[in-house]
């Protein structure tokens, strides 16, 4: 679909595009909670999320392979394809939703009138704790210090994310990822991450102790990310009068 003007936004108001997708690989369900917890505080009444829809808009495509989900499959495509291996040239007919997104991303790059800052695709791990972030490796140290703002800032808000497990890399395995694949293809203003979270437990800080995640603690880490975007850009006074003091949340 042609991208439109977002009429969430202030008249004149510069389009800044988050762009997030998820279930990419169809046994990773905990990802799609996480991306309920997104789009549930995102179109909520909370005050911040008034804020972000007004200063950004979010595109997001909650299941990138409905044919897995549908057939219960692990990792691939009802045609047997690992989806996240093919962004580099997916095709029309064999990899329809990474086509059709991919068409979409390019479209909003190549608009003047649109900055598309940010890409995140949202994963479950089968063997790491917490949630923690995949990120892309640059050889300009500025840009590569400017990629781990954004998670920086999420460890602070959410409790379950670690950001000693956070790593940036350009493992050759990873390359037809869509975290690798438009980390080379975006210029160097947009950020490319993969959002992993934990298939079972995350440690809290300072202890041994881990807890069991559940639907709820997956939905609270994607509410988390979607006001991390509030920190990053600076929106925080916008708020500070509608909110009662209280401590900080995590």
């Amino acid at each position: 679909l042609p991208f439109s003007a977002a009429a969430n936004l202030r008249p004149g108001a510069e389009q800044k595009v988050v762009f997030i997708t998820a279930r990419v690989h169809p046994g990773e369900t905990p990802s799609s909670f996480v991306c309920q917890g997104i789009i549930d505080f995102l179109v909520s009444h909370h005050p911040i999320a008034k804020v972000l829809r007004d200063h950004l808009v979010f595109k997001i495509a909650p299941m990138l392979n409905p044919d897995g989900v549908y057939l219960g499959n692990y990792r691939c495509s009802l045609m047997g394809f690992d989806l996240n291996r093919h962004w580099a040239n997916p095709s029309p007919w064999a990899h329809p939703t990474l086509h059709g997104v991919k068409e979409l991303i390019i479209d909003m790059y190549n608009n003047p009138k649109i900055n598309l800052e940010f890409y995140i695709d949202i994963h479950a791990h089968s063997t790491m704790m917490n949630g923690f972030m995949y990120g892309n490796i640059f050889e300009d140290e500025e840009r590569f210090q400017r990629q781990a703002v954004f998670p920086k800032l999420l460890c602070q808000n959410a409790e379950d994310f670690s950001y000693s497990s956070t790593s940036f890399n350009r493992d050759a395995v990873k390359a037809g990822t869509g975290r690798r694949f438009l980390g080379g293809l975006l210029n160097d203003t947009s950020y490319c991450y993969t959002l992993e979270v934990s298939f079972y437990s995350y440690i809290l800080g300072g202890t041994a102790s881990a807890v069991p995640y559940t639907e709820e603690a997956y939905m609270k880490l994607g509410r988390n990310v979607a006001r991390t975007f509030l920190d990053y850009y600076k929106l925080n006074s916008l708020v500070e009068g509608q909110l009662a003091p209280t401590p900080k949340t995590r």
